[in-house]
């Protein structure tokens, strides 16, 4: 055996394996590792019996090599018979190698293996030149081990990389001509899919050119690429045209698309596309996305649809088109400060529910945006703002012969400039328990919807400073008292017929609120396994009861504000709210307690049921009082109590998790609304949820009890009662079968508004996924969905049926 220094030549890297960029694909592997170590296997200047040299300090390190017979003959040096040499982490082997130290030439021939960490190449023969950097390999084949981690969007395998390659020829400048190769994860005896590409040009870092290039299935070709650029080095993101899109709808009829990738820097991207449909028109997309800064980050997408509409009855056609739009920027500043957009843009409610993806996005009548710079320091908070709210209320009706068309209605609320400033309670003595604070804004509101029209800047200001008692009676009771004095003044006001006039109004208002916290109560209850090897149970039962009365007057002209936000709901009240709360903990052994039960009960009772008079009898009332108990309006008229609300939380973090919300009007005596949400795991890959609501509607008289005599609400509530169910086992990267099934239907209108039913099947290298889906909007949109993706493991998806899209 014969050591030798690796020592630096032409072409060929320092001594130091660790230093090495990472082989990123399979052909970059055949293309750098065999060219450096192969060179490396015929670089001996001296060969001899067994021995090991070391070279100078700083220099490199040592190659080890084996040979049955090594000789020298004028310039040639040849090691014949099981040659195998260790470098570092790299072994090569090889039946025969030349070198000649004249031409600078070398040749390993006969069962060259070239084995490098999780790597391992083969080949039947390679030529090197060192001073012209030309080299030429045989019948390369070879296996990549990549090491992956648990992504839930790609399909992950164990099965390293196969690849072979005819031949490849190496040219100056880490360009490489590569002929006839292919490519897959599967068994390479049965491969059930495979790339392969007669003709491919790389160079080394940066891209790979295929050329008449194909995918395979079960060694059929099904989709040709007469020219594709892959990413062949650090840079993982290429400009190209991105794989084409291809589907059915029966509201859209066939689908056909594609995108074009645009990533010009490291820190900028963009993808712009476009589909064809053939009942519809085009669909446009765009995505822009950036982060110029490490703290800076910008996206923008665009949706857009030219659509001629589907044919009515009467030949006439009704078109859904429309755009939507999204700006988000988030960036965090110098000094503290935090600068957020979120702009949203939506044409019309029509066509989010013509052409939305899914149903929980399609039925979103909401349409919010945002930007704010906020700084908090010292206790203190500044931000500056600017907030629109646009609510769709109604779909346009198209004329007939007898009525006119009627146009889509909407209430658009702006906020926007706004400043605000407050402050977290502080006290100025270290020894007395007084906390002061204070709230105070300023900025310009607005109001547009079609009963109200206000100017585009209604001056408005607010100014509120707080003082906080916290009192302690022992260990056993606690007291918080809190005063606060606030004055508000809006530019414009309304008049006694509900006109916006320009006269402003003014509003000061006393608040006082005291929390009471009575002691808790608790018990603890050991139980101890019959089973030895289960550790002890310790559980504990707490019962947390409260009690809070709010007190506020002033708000003499409720009725003249403009209702722009919560802000101009405050109305006087004289209130108390009560309930209790009870907990049930778990701890095993020296284990950290957790919550398996809670269970909350609470009410207000209002001693001014006309809240200063600003009740309005047979319309719905929605006061900062009520919205604090329920999100649901239930005052229709002069009201002593809210409803009873009951949340109950049952989270054992096992199999199943419940949450029941009750709410019971004592005042028309029934059960209003109804709010169910179960999960259910019992198995690990099987998987169940629930969600039920009900908001019942006003009784009718007749269904009311005579004792005592009944008070029936002038407007009526409608009903809404509607479900969801969604059951699955396993997921989309899962080995196996999986499948997820689930509904939505609306028993009121007696509908099934959703259904998806989704079967995927994943083998040891591939998947294949199948989907339905069904979106039912009444008579704007009644579509069938059909999706079919195909995953290969550990690169990706090939389809239109998207990991990232919702169930619902």
């Amino acid at each position: 055996m014969l050591g030798y220094p690796a020592i630096s030549i032409n072409c060929m890297l320092r001594v130091n394996p660790h230093s090495w960029p990472r082989i990123r694909s399979a052909l970059r592997l055949i293309l750098c590792l065999a060219t450096r170590f192969l060179v490396l296997a015929c670089l001996a200047p001296h060969l001899a019996s067994a021995q090991q040299t070391r070279p100078p300090s700083g220099k490199g390190g040592i190659a080890d090599l084996e040979a049955k017979t090594q000789t020298r003959k004028g310039e040639v040096t040849t090691a014949n018979g099981a040659v195998d040499i260790h470098y570092g982490e790299t072994r090569l082997r090889a039946d025969h190698v030349e070198y000649n130290n004249r031409t600078n030439e070398a040749v390993a021939t006969g069962h060259v293996l070239l084995d490098h960490n999780n790597e391992h190449l083969e080949a039947d023969e390679a030529h090197y030149n060192i001073s012209t950097s030309h080299g030429l390999f045989r019948n390369v084949r070879g296996t990549v081990k990549i090491e992956r981690q648990p992504n839930p969007a790609i399909l992950i395998t164990e099965n390293p990389l196969y690849f072979e390659a005819r031949e490849v020829e190496r040219f100056p400048g880490d360009v490489y001509l590569v002929h006839r190769a292919w490519i897959t994860i599967c068994d390479p005896s049965r491969p059930k899919w495979q790339f392969y590409a007669p003709h491919a040009r790389i160079r080394l870092n940066k891209t790979a050119a295929l050329v008449n290039a194909n995918f395979r299935l079960f060694r059929v070709p099904l989709v040709w690429f007469p020219y594709a650029t892959v990413p062949a080095g650090n840079k993982i993101r290429e400009t190209g045209f991105l794989m084409p899109d291809i589907g059915q709808s029966s509201r859209k009829g066939f689908i056909l698309g594609d995108a074009f990738y645009f990533a010009p820097t490291p820190w900028l991207d963009a993808t712009l596309g476009a589909q064809y449909m053939s009942r519809r028109g085009a669909l446009e997309r765009g995505e822009f996305r950036a982060k110029p800064f490490e703290n800076t980050s910008i996206r923008y997408t665009y949706l857009g649809v030219d659509d001629r509409g589907l044919v009515n009855p009467d030949g006439t056609r009704s078109p859904q088109g429309g755009e939507q739009q999204r700006l988000e920027i988030q960036s965090l500043l110098p000094l503290g400060w935090r600068f957020v957009t979120d702009y949203n843009q939506l044409s019309s409610l029509t066509f989010r529910l013509a052409f939305a993806d899914t149903f929980g996005e399609a039925v979103n009548s909401e349409v919010r945006s945002a930007f704010f710079l906020t700084n908090n320091f010292s206790g203190f908070s500044l931000n500056v703002a600017a907030l629109d709210d646009k609510s769709f209320l109604t779909l346009p009706v198209a004329a007939t012969l007898t009525t006119p068309a009627i146009p889509a209605t909407s209430i658009a609320l702006r906020n926007a400039p706004e400043v605000r400033f407050g402050s977290v309670e502080r006290s100025p003595w270290s020894n007395a328990p007084v906390y002061f604070g204070f709230d105070a804004f300023a900025g310009a509101v607005s109001r547009d919807d079609p009963i109200i029209q206000t100017p585009e800047f209604v001056a408005r200001y607010e100014f509120a400073p707080r003082v906080t008692v916290p009192l302690h009676f022992g260990p056993w009771l606690g007291v918080t008292t809190s005063a606060a004095f606030r004055t508000t003044r809006y530019g414009d006001s309304l008049d006694a017929t509900g006109a916006v006039i320009p006269n402003s109004i003014t509003r000061n208002t006393g608040e006082f609120t005291v929390d009471l916290r009575p002691p808790v109560l608790e018990r603890f209850f050991d139980r101890t396994s019959l089973e030895k090897d289960k550790s002890r149970r310790r559980y504990k039962h707490t019962i947390e009861p409260s009690v809070t009365y709010r007190y506020v007057t002033g708000v003499n002209n409720f009725a003249d504000f403009i209702r722009f936000d919560s802000d101009a709901t405050l109305t006087d009240t004289n209130e108390i709210q009560y309930g209790f709360t009870q907990r049930l903990f778990l701890k095993d052994d020296d284990g950290q307690p957790r919550e398996l039960v809670s269970w909350s009960i609470f009410q207000k009772h209002y001693f001014d049921p006309t809240f200063g008079g600003a009740i309005v009898n047979g319309q719905r009332n929605v006061f900062e009082a009520f919205d604090s108990i329920s999100p649901f309006a239930f005052a229709f008229g002069p009201r002593n109590w809210s409803p009873i609300v009951s949340d109950i939380k049952i989270t054992p973090g096992g199999p199943y998790d419940l949450e029941q919300i009750l709410q019971y009007d004592t005042q028309i005596q029934r059960l209003v609304t109804i709010g169910t949400l179960l999960k259910v795991k019992p198995y690990r890959e099987f998987f169940s949820t629930l969600a039920y609501f009900r908001l019942n509607d006003n009784p009718v008289l007749s269904q009311l009890p005579l004792q005592p005599p009944p008070q029936l609400p002038l407007f009526q509530q409608p009903l809404s009662n509607q479900i969801r169910a969604l059951v699955g086992y396993g997921s989309e990267t899962r080995k196996g079968l999986s499948f997820t099934t689930g509904v939505g239907y609306d028993f009121t209108n007696k509908t099934l508004q959703n259904q998806i039913v989704q079967v995927s099947y994943n083998g040891g290298c591939c998947g294949l996924a199948v989907e339905y889906r069904r979106i039912n909007l009444g008579q704007v949109r009644t579509e069938n969905q059909f999706r079919i993706a195909f995953m290969i493991a550990n690169i990706g998806t090939f389809g239109n049926l998207r990991h990232q899209e919702k169930i619902f």
